[in-house]
């Protein structure tokens, strides 16, 4: 495999972001890990180029759209950007404004992939609180992305399911989590007989924390001695600390440092990962990894983490989840915690490095054939 130069690109990545800033970390220190140069282009309060162990890092000038996330609203500078590093290849994690980037490519014979990180029919319809009109916008969206680059990346078939018979060229790679960080010599819980929940993501709908917050106040009113640590940030925290009423929730914040969250998450009985639209659930591996058992929902991409031996899942309502609670509470104790691990263990981060290695490769052979379609495309435009 010859030295690729592959451009990583996103919006709404930050200093507290989670799952998706984690994903583009990890996958592009293990193309500068492979000896291939890795250019990351995200939105930013100034226009600035740093050069560093994880690679070329460019930030383009971007308005805030909310306290944490910075959004590009003006894709030809990302496309200068480009221009100007010429990438072999491009992986970008934005379906929205940067998603001009797969025309760029076509015309210049460049591979693309997109990196499906959600279900937009599913987190739309969340974060709207609605569904009526989304799939079908939704729908004639994913059918233009699919069109307009080379491979959509999904990283679980829950989360491919959206591009059915869009034409789409799909590839299934799941993703990995840190085993050195996340593992149980982190921490455990204390035997203090309170059950202990935790719960890491963003505060926000469409990622259910209101979900967790309710089945712990079902299981508080089953009179259960529980406590639930939120960890994270969001809009919704006023909403859910409301909903709390009671029972015994904290919210903790944004925990920074990746080993002080896994000691947070080791140090609990059972997290709480609900959302039924999460395409993954990077907490979820996490979790296990630290020997955590993880309950969720019966939908979504984390139920297709968790099985019999490391969780438990229910519908997505809080007294089907405190049942699905209670079913693990025999089981609680080491045999569960070293399941949970063992689940986590088949997901090495290396694993999905290597395939989109092999991916970004696949594409950047194909020049010929990526030619005769921009050929064609540009025919079509004019």
């Amino acid at each position: 495999m010859g030295r690729m130069r592959i451009a990583q690109l996103a919006n709404f990545v930050g200093p507290t972001s989670g799952g998706m800033k984690v994903v583009i970390e990890q996958l592009g220190q293990g193309y500068v890990d492979a000896g291939h140069t890795r250019i990351f282009v995200f939105p930013g309060a100034r226009d600035e180029v740093v050069e560093s162990e994880a690679g070329i890092l460019v930030s383009v000038r971007a308005p805030k759209v909310s306290e944490q996330y910075r959004m590009i609203f003006q894709p030809w500078r990302a496309l200068d950007v480009l221009d100007r590093f010429r990438p072999t290849s491009v992986e970008v994690s934005d379906k929205w404004t940067l998603s001009p980037v797969g025309r760029w490519a076509a015309k210049r014979s460049v591979g693309s992939v997109l990196f499906s990180h959600e279900r937009l029919s599913d987190m739309l319809a969340m974060w709207a609180r609605r569904s009526f009109g989304v799939e079908a916008a939704v729908g004639a969206l994913n059918r233009r992305l699919a069109k307009e680059f080379d491979a959509v990346v999904v990283t679980s078939q829950f989360a491919a399911d959206e591009f059915a018979q869009t034409g789409a060229r799909l590839e299934l790679a799941p993703l990995g989590v840190d085993l050195a960080t996340f593992h149980p010599s982190a921490g455990s819980p204390a035997d203090d007989g309170v059950l202990k929940f935790c719960y890491v993501g963003r505060l926000s709908h469409e990622k259910s924390p209101q979900l967790a917050v309710a089945t712990v106040a079902e299981l508080h009113r089953r009179g259960h001695r529980v406590r639930l640590d939120l960890y994270g940030t969001g809009p919704d925290q006023a909403e859910l600390q409301a909903a709390a009423g009671d029972a015994p929730v904290f919210f903790q914040g944004f925990v920074a440092g990746r080993p002080e969250v896994a000691k947070r998450i080791a140090a609990a009985d059972i997290s709480l990962s609900v959302c039924p639209a999460e395409t993954f659930g990077l907490a979820v591996l996490e979790a296990l990894a630290c020997g955590t058992p993880v309950v969720t929902s019966n939908r979504g991409g984390a139920h297709e983490l968790v099985d019999a031996t490391s969780g438990a899942a229910g519908r997505p309502d809080p007294a089907s989840l405190a049942d699905a609670v209670e079913s693990l509470l025999p089981r609680l104790g080491p045999g569960l915690r070293a399941a949970a691990r063992a689940r986590a263990e088949r997901y090495p981060w290396q694993r999905t490095i290597d395939q989109m290695l092999a991916l970004h490769h696949q594409l950047s052979e194909e020049i010929p054939y990526r030619s005769l379609r921009g050929f064609a495309r540009r025919r079509g435009e004019s």
